[in-house]
């Protein structure tokens, strides 16, 4: 069910609107499309430099008409810049306005939240410095669902760090992974990675190896796991699989679909390797189309695979890392998914999927169902 929350007034709109995007942005442009008279989610984008603002202006305008059924748009500058006799970056809000008309898309209100005030910039009675902040501030009486994020964090790049587990968890995640590694260097002839040759097989990662026999029940069962909880021998599995790139491929298609698509995607991998096409309606998946991800799954295998990157040896984590840039960018995260990329490439530079990522944001490339309503 829709949470629905009535903006009675600009300031009202404004208090609530954070807790729409799950952030307070920062140096940003929001724009929240509309259609009879409800939002229908909100678009952030980097502030651009007035310079550039025409040329902003008009990709971010043409993102906004690619929303399906929008009728009209409003826009929100936020800027560190105080306000004074005029509102900030003027420049960018004409340049928004004047895209907008000329695509036919009527503008409810362009607004600027700036250092010491907020205003609209199609009010020529904002007093000098804007009106307070304070009564903007983001509200603390809606509903728990309000927001897709839970609680509303400081600006668009606050939550995009992994957690910091203790060096004995690391150590016990590294015996585990090199367990399993001779577990399936044993039985199934796989090669572990050079440097590891203790010569010892744990009967746990016997068990483990097995396990990785049906990967997309693995796969279905991990979302379950309690992410912040995992086993050590949890952790070596899933990120011994994220660090290939077949096996990292059909843990995305499943976790962005159903298990049923893992078997499939299990399937097309095997017949790929015997020469066959790979099929076009699995790959597409991985460039954001087809049909909409339950966010809820996308949001607890991000969890899962933040909590798989912290935890494994850094030489071996760029995988889980990238995993969580396309998780991040499938669920419209795009600074969080260029901050896990970039992680992905200190570690393994010349990564193919966080440069895909990367490739992603740096061309404000967002997935398709981005632009069709929930």
């Amino acid at each position: 069910m829709s949470t629905i929350v009535r903006a009675a007034d600009a300031a009202h709109f404004l208090s609530v609107l954070p807790h729409l995007l799950g952030c307070t942005p920062r140096q940003s442009v929001v724009l929240v499309p509309m259609a009879q008279g409800r939002t229908l989610g909100a678009m952030r984008v980097d502030l651009p430099p007035d310079a550039a603002a025409s040329t902003a202006a008009a990709s971010i305008v043409g993102m906004v008409c690619r929303v399906v059924d929008v009728e009209a748009v409003m826009v929100v500058v936020y800027t560190d810049a105080e306000a004074g006799h005029d509102l900030p970056h003027r420049g960018v809000a004409s340049a928004l306005l004047t895209r907008a008309r000329e695509c036919g898309l009527p503008v409810t209100d362009a607004l600027a939240v700036a250092g010491n005030g907020w205003g609209s910039y199609l009010d020529d009675a904002v007093p000098s410095g804007g009106h307070s902040l304070e009564s903007i501030a983001a509200r603390d009486d809606l509903p728990v669902d309000a927001t897709p994020w839970g609680a509303v964090a400081s600006d668009q790049s606050a939550g995009a760090r992994l957690p910091v587990p203790a060096a004995a968890r690391r150590r016990a995640v590294a015996q585990a992974l090199r367990s399993l590694e001779a577990a399936l260097e044993a039985i199934c002839g796989i090669p572990r990675v050079a440097g590891d040759d203790d010569p010892r097989v744990d009967p746990a990662a016997l068990q483990a190896a097995c396990e990785l026999d049906d990967l997309p029940e693995l796969f279905e069962r991990a979302l379950a796991w309690e992410s912040a909880a995992l086993a050590p021998m949890q952790a070596a599995m899933i990120g011994w699989c994220l660090a290939r790139p077949p096996l990292r491929d059909v843990a995305l298609v499943q976790w962005a679909s159903d298990v049923a698509g893992g078997d499939a995607a299990m399937e097309a991998q095997r017949r790929w390797e015997d020469g066959a096409e790979y099929p076009s309606d699995l790959a597409s998946v991985m460039w954001g189309e087809g049909s909409r991800p339950d966010a809820a799954r996308l949001q607890a295998a991000l969890d899962l695979a933040r909590q798989v990157a912290a935890v494994m040896p850094k030489r071996r984590r760029a995988g889980a890392l990238a995993v969580c840039g396309w998780l991040a960018w499938a669920l419209g995260r795009s600074t969080h998914a260029d901050h896990y990329a970039t992680e992905a490439l200190h570690c393994e530079p010349a990564h193919g999927l966080a440069e895909i990522v990367r490739s992603f944001v740096a061309a404000a490339h967002l997935p398709d169902w981005a632009f069709r309503a929930r």
